[in-house]
């Protein structure tokens, strides 16, 4: 994927990770697209080892996986903080 694929993607999976766990979270637009942009390497690292498959392109697929990669780290950033 191209960079501004991986991009949009981030953005997709932060908005919906923190759609899926609202709160206080300090962190506006360029937060959540990195936060989606690392949860879709978290994502596509964790689902390629237990053979859910991989980040290839921008597909429903590849946000589903995205998106639980973006909630994790929601919830590890949640648990830190």
């Amino acid at each position: 994927m191209g960079i501004l694929s991986w991009i949009i993607l981030g953005l997709v999976a932060g908005i919906l990770a923190k759609w899926i766990m609202p709160g206080k979270d300090g962190g506006g637009f360029i937060i959540t697209t990195l936060l989606g942009i690392a949860g879709a390497f978290v994502g596509g690292y964790l689902g390629n080892l237990i053979g859910f498959g991989t980040l290839n392109g921008l597909s429903l697929g590849s946000i589903a996986t995205a998106t639980v990669g973006a909630f994790i780290l929601l919830f590890a950033y949640k648990q830190l903080k």
